[in-house]
């Protein structure tokens, strides 16, 4: 137990997916605030830290589903993984999202308030998402994966218009967060996205496909902030050495 409390929570969604499940359920932030211990993110949730825990350790005697070995994976393999996965999830659903979020704001926006300000923040969201993944595709994995094929060819990379890699990185993390806080505004106003009793059905498909929109950014910037980016800070003052 003294071992789980003081590792980051990060390091434990890395090691066993599974675990984000756990957090979740629990308010516990693993992607933008994965750099933190379990205990001081517990305490931050106001959550008893023995029950969450618990909930960790049942996990290791758990057979659940396959789940991968994302830190094992080589780095542009992971880029291509999260730009065919998570990228594409966010460009599909931010087109369906859109036009139900203003559909119930225009029609229940009068008596609850509530979802005009959740269509005016997912608005934002998605101009900022969709903004932030051109510049990971076009600026940062191509760089990423130009490391791995330089490191295996014996060649020194270029590290470009940005100097380091820390410098995109560090701008992609600032807008993670921004995009994390915009995400628990508007689940915190629609009380965890749930559908008040007179919603009518674009009502609660639109809550429900906000929640699925949360669950995949998060495990999305999980990949990013935890995984990728600090393994590809590594291998470019790997490569920069050679």
């Amino acid at each position: 137990m003294e071992n789980i409390k003081n590792k980051s929570v990060g390091e434990i969604v890395k090691l066993d997916f599974r675990a984000a499940d756990v957090f979740s359920s629990y308010g516990i932030d693993f992607c933008c605030g994965g750099k933190i211990s379990v205990s001081e993110a517990c305490a931050n949730a106001k959550t008893d830290e023995s029950i969450v825990i618990r909930a960790l350790e049942n996990l290791q005697n758990k057979v659940g589903s396959a789940v991968h070995d994302f830190d094992s994976w080589n780095i542009g393999f992971l880029a291509d993984y999260i730009q065919n996965t998570h990228h594409e999830y966010v460009k599909k659903a931010i087109p369906q999202i859109l036009p139900l979020a203003q559909k119930v704001a225009d029609v229940h926006g009068e008596h609850h308030s509530e979802v005009i300000r959740i269509n005016e923040l997912f608005q934002d969201l998605a101009e900022e998402l969709l903004a932030h993944l051109q510049k990971e595709e076009m600026i940062l994995f191509p760089y990423i994966k130009k490391l791995v094929a330089d490191e295996s060819a014996g060649k020194c990379t270029d590290p470009g218009c940005f100097g380091s890699i820390g410098s995109p990185i560090s701008v992609m993390e600032a807008e993670h967060e921004n995009a994390g806080l915009i995400l628990k505004e508007m689940y915190r106003i629609s009380d965890g996205y749930s559908a008040p009793e007179d919603a009518c059905n674009t009502f609660r498909v639109l809550y429900g496909k906000l929640k699925e929109f949360e669950d995949d950014l998060h495990r999305h910037i999980h990949l990013e902030n935890n995984i990728l980016f600090p393994k590809a800070i590594e291998k470019e003052q790997l490569v920069l050495a050679s």
